[in-house]
């Protein structure tokens, strides 16, 4: 070893600020300050929002664990908490229909009626106001005896001021405040409807709760966690007591689903996109670093004939990549930290503000991200550099490049796909992400080496244009960097034309979810005598279109006569639906937009049953299985004939079960209606005066407020998307540049023996469209795939490509690869011969 040689050290240091000042680090500077920005951005996001979602867990259950039953819960669950020194408080929730007196217009709305105790609420605040425009403040208590509490929205609709009575049921309450913030308001459809609240000893005298009214009641605990756990593990045995149905535990760890799933679906869409940024990413930058160990051949033969030994050459060159992929990471994960504050902008409304700070995870996840992209793609290629051979320095045709060793890919692939999977928080949406891609890598690998020996094959020499012929042997010529080139092409074309698939046809299932000609009322509770009359007032009202159904409560209680217990599914969802009554129909008709996907649908079959396919799934139900439901008291069993497919967005009148029969006339019955309103004024104030016993669910605003979420969320997702596209542009980019020094040598050399810019042109073109059409045709055949397999199993949409999306890509990966083939290549044919050819020699 030569003491005077210097430390691998300052090696690493001088060549990085010399590979820096000539821009060789540029493209893999970007790369990894793209992906690590989009995945920390995804992760300070969602960290930060369940820090919130931890520190509000009590308040947005308004206790420390809640018992929600559809029946008052037992003595035994008070006795408990009583014992175990837990403060307790009931509550009921159920919609219904609040009213304005005559004298101040008699206008009626839809409300989210809840009754409270004493104590109310154990955790959280209750905020009220005097009026819409006072300053609220933190409730004295809860409503006193005669008054109500109402949302300012209801105030609006029913041209009510504070001081003024508000009607529901046979009762008549003074409004004394405005609600403004309620702990556990929870989600869901009723969260859309304006609150009342009032005090549990006035509920008796509205009349509005009856044996067969659907009505929510809650029991809420709080007090020591040791306590508290003590209740939870009781009552949840209680609960799996065999014959316990209709209640539920809800806890700190459990919370309320229905909170979070418009933000758990968004931060599926962003993780998804950024985890096409990061895998792109990895692309460039393993194609950037093959170039660049390229062109560092020569510079390496020199330093080994200087007396360099390999093992300083490789720490060098590590400790060189290593600064660089420290300075990517850290400015990646300031850029994110810029970029999540955006997210919390754009969904302002569904993200409290003042949300926790983040903690370490994510800045450490985005660190380890831009050091193993770069350690696990970048650095292979460039530590075969040590193995450059001196003899290099006069003879060029040693030394090269070879493809880095299965152990090494390996490696850095498995640790890479841990961290993606570890980032994504979904290992459904992070398997079929990565999976694909890597099921993708390895076809377009394929297709494109059979693709090449056919075009060698297929190209007839003495018939075919010249340029042709010449496009053809130099992709035939080098079959590696063909492959190479049509796979790193059709990954990033891979990328855009699945963030094109998820804008333009799975968000706009998502928003076509509310149609904009969706009925926008539902009726229920209508009375068999009222059947007539109430359709006979909506013709008159021009309403001639509407779902009408006859409406049946029942309970599933045997399978196949054996009875069924929420503990004989695995499935919460399951468990949920054999805990709950059905919503049960019959109709001789089979209605038009649910149709037939399994057996067969017999008019007037009196043995015969329809299920929806989805509840089917969910239960293990196969068509011939015999289904017990416990109505009013009485057991209807029967015989599933046929499945159904049921689009739960269409807004329409949907059932899970129906009978196959016009008439059934021995069980209790009520009617449901939808329709869309028409813009007479008064229309739904008229309807409830005739027809007092209704609910009208006034879905306007619904839809309206359920359209606002949706384009706070899919604004969050294309800002995203920038990263994502700018990522997909950089593979694109070094694919095409990545044989550009082997281009010049051919293109000189051609030129030297007489062939003229023009031809060489079109040579050029040629071979870039022929490998962008091919690697644009795969990737959008992967795409469809991959958006399918996203639709169906991470969002849970029904989704079906256009058949045009093959050719559409197509062209488009035609088309890109032409502009960067332009934009990188455009130097090639304007650089002296006598350059090139030196510069080859030297």
């Amino acid at each position: 070893m030569n003491p005077q040689a210097p430390s691998f050290w300052r090696i690493g240091w001088t060549s990085l600020l010399r590979d820096w000042r000539a821009g060789e680090l540029r493209l893999l500077v970007i790369a990894v300050t793209l992906a690590v920005a989009a995945l920390t951005a995804v992760g300070f996001f969602a960290d930060r929002l369940q820090g919130g979602l931890t520190r509000d867990a009590s308040a947005l259950i308004g206790g420390d664990a809640v018992v929600v039953s559809d029946q008052p819960a037992g003595a035994a669950f008070v006795e408990r908490a009583e014992a175990l020194g837990l403060r307790h408080t009931h509550s009921l929730n159920f919609p219904t229909m609040g009213r304005a007196s005559d004298e101040q217009g008699g206008a009626a709305r839809l409300v989210a009626l809840k009754s409270v105790g004493e104590g109310y609420p154990l955790r959280g605040t209750l905020r009220v106001s005097e009026s819409p425009d006072a300053p609220d403040v933190v409730a004295p208590g809860i409503p006193a005896r005669g008054t109500a509490w109402v949302d300012a929205a209801l105030l609006v609709q029913l041209d009510l001021r504070v001081g003024q009575p508000l009607l529901l049921g046979d009762g008549r309450f003074t409004i004394a405040r405005v609600l403004t913030a309620e702990p556990d308001r929870g989600g869901g459809f009723m969260s859309f409807a304006p609150r009342v609240m009032i005090r549990n000893d006035d509920l008796p005298a509205t009349g509005l709760v009856q044996p067969a009214s659907r009505v929510s009641y809650r029991l809420a605990v709080a007090g020591p966690e040791p306590a508290v756990a003590g209740f939870s593990r009781w009552a949840r045995a209680e609960i799996e007591r065999p014959g316990v149905r209709g209640v539920r535990l809800e806890s700190l760890e459990g919370g309320r689903p229905e909170m979070q799933r418009t933000l758990g679906r968004a931060e599926k869409f962003l993780n998804l996109v950024a985890l096409l940024a990061a895998l792109l990413c990895a692309v460039a930058v393993a194609i950037a670093a093959r170039g660049f160990a390229q062109r560092h051949l020569d510079d390496c033969a020199m330093l080994r004939v200087l007396g360099l030994s390999q093992g300083n050459m490789a720490r060098a060159y590590t400790v060189e990549f290593a600064i660089v992929g420290l300075f990517a990471s850290a400015l990646g994960v300031l850029l994110g930290w810029v970029v999540h504050h955006v997210f919390v902008l754009l969904l302002a409304g569904l993200v409290e503000s003042r949300l926790p700070a983040p903690g370490p995870v994510p800045v450490l996840l985005g660190l380890g991200m831009g050091l193993t992209l770069l350690l696990a793609f970048g650095l292979p290629p460039v530590l075969q550099l040590a193995k450059v051979p001196p003899l290099r320095v006069i003879r060029r045709d040693v030394g090269q490049l070879k493809p880095a060793t299965l152990g090494v890919l390996g490696l850095g692939v498995v640790g890479f796909a841990a961290l993606l999977l570890a980032a994504s928080r979904d290992l459904l949406l992070g398997g079929i992400a990565v999976g694909g891609f890597a099921a993708a890598v390895l076809l377009f690998a394929a297709v494109s080496y059979l693709a090449v020996r056919v075009l060698r094959a297929s190209v007839n020499e003495a018939t075919a244009p010249r340029a042709l012929v010449m496009a053809t042997r130099q992709l035939s010529a080098r079959p590696a960097y063909a492959v190479v080139q049509i796979s790193a092409l059709a990954v990033g074309l891979l990328s855009l034309v699945l963030l094109v698939l998820l804008r333009t046809d799975l968000i706009d299932s998502w928003r076509s979810a509310t149609p904009p000609d969706a009925p926008n009322r539902f009726v229920i509770n209508v009375q068999p005598e009222q059947a007539q009359p109430f359709q006979q007032a909506l013709r008159g009202a021009g309403v001639n279109q509407y779902d009408w159904f006859p409406m049946i409560r029942g309970r599933l209680v045997t399978i196949n006569g054996k009875s069924v217990q929420p503990e004989d599914f695995e499935a919460e969802r399951a468990q949920r639906l054999v805990e709950r009554e059905f919503n049960l129909s019959h109709t001789a008709e089979r209605p038009e937009n649910n149709p037939i996907v399994a057996g067969r649908w017999t008019p007037e079959e009196a043995d015969g049953l329809s299920v929806e396919e989805g509840l089917a799934e969910e239960l293990g139900l196969k068509l011939g299985d015999a289904l017990g439901f416990d109505i009013a008291g009485q057991t209807v069993e029967r015989r599933i004939t046929s499945l159904r497919k049921v689009d739960w967005g269409s807004m329409r009148v949907n059932f899970f079960v129906l009978f196959p029969l016009a008439q059934m006339p021995d069980v209790p019955i009520t009617y449901i209606s939808a329709f869309r309103a028409p813009e007479t004024q008064g229309f739904d104030n008229a309807l409830v005066r005739e027809f007092p016993n209704i609910t009208n669910v006034d879905m306007s605003q619904t839809i309206a407020q359920v359209q606002r979420v949706l384009g706070q969320v899919i604004a969050a997702i294309e800002f995203l998307f920038a990263f994502t596209l700018a990522a997909g542009l950089v593979v694109l980019l070094a694919a095409v540049t990545a044989t550009r020094g082997e281009r010049e040598r051919e293109f000189a050399i051609l030129r030297a023996v007489g062939a003229g810019s023009g031809l060489l042109r079109q040579v050029q073109r040629i071979e870039l469209l022929g490998v962008g059409l091919l690697a644009g045709f795969l990737a959008s055949v992967v795409a469809v795939a991959v958006g399918w397999a996203l639709a169906r199993f991470a969002f849970e949409f029904t989704w079906t490509a256009s058949p045009w999306v093959p050719l559409g890509g197509a062209l488009a990966g035609a088309v890109l690869a032409l502009a960067a083939g332009w934009w990188g290549l455009r130097a090639i044919l304007r650089t002296p011969v006598v350059e090139t050819l030196r510069r080859a020699a030297t």
